[in-house]
């Protein structure tokens, strides 16, 4: 839910640090089995693979592998491994046509994919690969929301992309902080003397005397020179 949070706030999902390590390469350094949520949940996100050693989809696919976990290496094999996607196109069901779903699983050899619904029922489908749009997370469309309140973390999961977008829309207008008549006040007073002390700064510059000297540049003087004059 941590990751969450930063992610919604805008946090890179394909940040890179000194070595060109991401988040999914530290990921895959440690057992990855207990860490294959974190590394679904960057998949949604749209995390990228990078070629070399650290954060490339061969390092990834090699080390769940080697965890024993080979539904999920095939699921990186494949072109929507682990993504959010748009349902598009589909005949039987049209009234899904424009949801939003997360691939759990692919099925080798067929071009189908297990996927979940984002909805309340959460419901499971088996899809095509061509009724299927990539359609990743963002902080404006991210499919869920999760709010830090009262000490814990609290997850909000919602039936439409709309809804997801109403309540994010809200909590931003609850974060901004309310303005008071006292804080207008303050603020028209702060601007008053401010132009108070502009219009004496300027008073003083013009009662500074010039050196007027013709086919000199202003603030030279020759020795012995023509006198400063106030003007």
């Amino acid at each position: 839910d941590l990751m969450s949070l930063l992610l919604q706030l805008g946090a890179n999902v394909d940040y890179r640090d000194i070595r060109g390590g991401t988040a999914i390469g530290i990921l895959v350094r440690g057992e990855f089995r207990t860490r294959e949520r974190a590394f679904r949940l960057l998949l949604s996100w749209g995390a990228s693979f990078f070629p070399g050693e650290l954060s490339s989809k061969e390092v990834c696919i090699s080390s769940a592998l080697r965890s024993g976990n080979r539904r999920f290496a095939e699921l990186l094999e494949s072109e929507l491994g682990g993504r959010r996607c748009e349902i598009v196109d589909l005949p039987s069901r049209p009234e899904l046509n424009g949801k939003t779903c997360v691939v759990e699983e692919y099925r080798k050899g067929r071009d189908e994919y297990i996927v979940t619904l984002e909805s309340g029922r959460k419901e499971s489908l088996t899809i095509s690969g061509a009724n299927l749009k990539r359609r990743d997370r963002t902080p404006d469309d991210c499919g869920y929301c999760v709010e830090f309140k009262n000490g814990r973390a609290v997850r909000h999961e919602f039936d439409s992309s709309e809804e997801c977008r109403e309540f994010l829309t809200m909590v931003d207008e609850r974060r901004r902080p309310a303005v008071t008549e006292d804080d207008e006040a303050r603020a028209d007073r702060a601007a008053a003397e401010l132009l108070a002390e502009l219009d004496l700064e300027d008073a003083v510059v013009k009662q500074q005397p010039r050196c007027i000297d013709k086919g000199r540049s202003p603030g030279k003087r020759r020795a012995g020179g023509k006198k400063c004059k106030r003007k």
